[in-house]
């Protein structure tokens, strides 16, 4: 088969195409011929030797796709030869064939095209799984999601809105705002020309909103807390800028706040702090400003060339993915069949030029998935 090969780490260049040997399927396994794979910002992070796949997992890039399975170990039940389905892999989904357990396969959503579920998996999983799952975000709550009108922040507009909740978003231009309006954002703040605390809390009464999702880190951190309702939470996939920040610990405690972030770094690590108003430390440590090590420790913990992103769904045990591939096909899938989450993909490249394909992403040009079309 051909598959997309980093020859070494660095730049899109790296990238090639090239004849590989077919996978082999274990018993609990489906081979998909794949028909189309997503392009996430973590692939990046491959190519750059920075986020290498866990072990026993392919070589090859690629962290979602959809196309007709081919066979089946003898363990698999539910899936048989011919089935359209889309899967979330631990790599592997930039070639023409990947081997995936079938816990983690998905069939295609009704009214989706082959080409576009490639771009469900992925995204559906991580916004899942961290502000419905973790978060708990629910119906008549407020929601912020930084980078809206990323292929996660697309995504999560549409599903929060499904479920009755109240959309911010931040994004740096014009056209993205409107993009994200389209898709059903309530309140669109272009973060190059506002501070989105004060818009935040102006559409808000001063409350703040419920939830947040992030993919800033560092630079946003102590502005995101601001931002928050009292018993408000904030979940952390990506550190753009920057791993350590220093915080008031204050406002930590007197709102209640919840703090969450995972890591994407080959190692299950999954980090949840959670500060809880108690009078004794609130008198003894007040707004001093302590550094709140939640990066610094991660960074710590792990070699510092590692990088922290997206939710953490590669690095997790199988029987987690499979869980969380349930409950996204019991509670998402219904909505998108219903069309009220619809793919947002801003343009299709050939598998061969997957080296295009990963310039745009690294641009930030784009507005939600960019797809690689396989076959």
């Amino acid at each position: 088969m051909k598959a997309i090969v980093i020859t070494e780490a660095g730049g899109p260049e790296v990238l090639q195409l090239r004849e590989v040997e077919d996978p082999k399927i274990k018993d609990d396994e489906v081979l998909i011929r794949i028909a189309a794979t997503a392009v996430n910002r973590a692939d990046t992070f491959q190519r750059q030797g920075r986020h290498p796949p866990p072990k026993g997992d392919s070589e090859y890039p690629g962290l979602e796709c959809s196309g007709i399975v081919e066979a089946v170990g003898k363990n698999v039940h539910r899936w048989k030869i011919g089935d359209q389905v889309c899967a979330l892999v631990g790599g592997g989904g930039y070639a023409e064939k990947v081997a995936v357990p079938a816990a983690q396969v998905l069939p295609v959503p009704a009214g989706v095209s082959l080409q576009d579920a490639a771009g469900f998996p992925e995204v559906a999983c991580t916004v899942w799984s961290t502000v419905f799952m973790t978060s708990h975000l629910s119906k008549g709550e407020t929601f912020l999601v930084h980078g809206g009108s990323s292929g996660i922040g697309t995504f999560a507009i549409q599903l929060a809105k499904y479920h009755g909740i109240k959309v911010f978003i931040t994004a740096g231009s014009d056209e993205k705002l409107a993009a994200c309006k389209d898709l059903g954002a309530d309140v669109c703040i272009n973060y190059k020309t506002e501070d989105f605390v004060s818009r935040v809390k102006e559409e808000t009464g001063g409350k703040g909103v419920d939830v947040i999702l992030d993919n800033i880190g560092g630079s946003y951190l102590q502005r995101n807390l601001e931002s928050l309702n009292f018993d408000g939470r904030l979940f952390i996939i990506g550190f753009m800028g920057g791993l350590v920040a220093e915080i008031k610990l204050g406002i930590v405690l007197a709102k209640r706040l919840t703090v969450q972030a995972s890591e994407y770094t080959g190692s299950v690590f999954d980090l949840i702090i959670t500060f809880r108003y108690y009078e004794p430390f609130k008198s003894r440590f007040g707004d001093t400003a302590l550094s709140l090590t939640v990066l610094y420790f991660l960074h710590c913990v792990h070699s510092t060339s590692q990088l922290i992103v997206a939710a953490g769904l590669r690095s997790r045990s199988p029987e987690n993915k499979a869980l969380i591939v349930s409950e996204v096909e019991k509670n998402v899938w219904p909505a998108i069949a219903a069309g009220k989450i619809k793919p947002v993909v801003y343009k299709y490249f050939p598998l061969g030029e997957a080296v295009e394909a990963h310039q745009l992403i690294e641009s930030s040009k784009h507005i939600g998935k960019i797809v690689l079309l396989v076959s």
